[in-house]
């Protein structure tokens, strides 16, 4: 009798740890690794005459991301800068939004600087996703990028970019 209500508590058990396990499996994070790049669409830049090359500035970048598995999106960057001599800090909403209409939204922020060879780096950019629409709808998570730019040429509002980075996320269960 005592085997009997052993072996019991065992399978009911194994049955519950394969039901949660089971349902929760949808909500286990996913990784998207992508490559990307930039350029200005709009941009004002203020100087705020307190030291010499220090610059606020509010832009709009446009980007093409193409992603391990296949996909390409397109990229809106709407952000603010505090610079000076062309390094100091960054904070943008990045609006992907794939072929079949789903986005993914982010807040951003880390650090410009490091000027070799007339390129700028982008170092530490962290990212929250915020928000998501279609098969993205009620995401969670985060991405770390890395971006460098290249020195903006006569007539552009701004330096072109290009980068990599992995979003890492999770997805309601269904």
């Amino acid at each position: 009798m005592a085997r009997m209500r052993l072996l019991l508590i065992v399978v009911t058990v194994l049955l519950i740890s394969w039901l949660v396990l089971g349902l929760s499996a949808s909500a286990w994070a996913e990784t998207l690794n992508y490559k990307y790049y930039m350029w200005m669409a709009k941009r004002e830049a203020i100087p705020v005459n307190d030291v010499e090359g220090h610059i606020m500035s509010f832009y709009v970048r446009s980007s093409i991301y193409v992603f391990d598995n296949g996909e390409v999106a397109t990229g809106v960057h709407t952000g603010t800068s505090d610079l000076i001599n062309g390094s100091g800090s960054l904070m943008q909403y990045v609006t992907i939004t794939f072929a079949d209409g789903s986005t993914i939204i982010m807040k951003s922020q880390g650090m410009l600087g490091d000027v070799v060879k007339g390129m700028y780096t982008a170092s530490g950019l962290k990212s929250e996703i915020i928000a998501g629409t279609g098969r993205f709808k009620g995401i969670t998570g985060t991405q770390v990028a890395k971006a460098k730019y290249l020195a903006a040429e006569k007539g552009e509002l701004g330096p072109k970019g290009h980068g990599e980075g992995a979003i890492t996320y999770t997805l309601p269960s269904k």
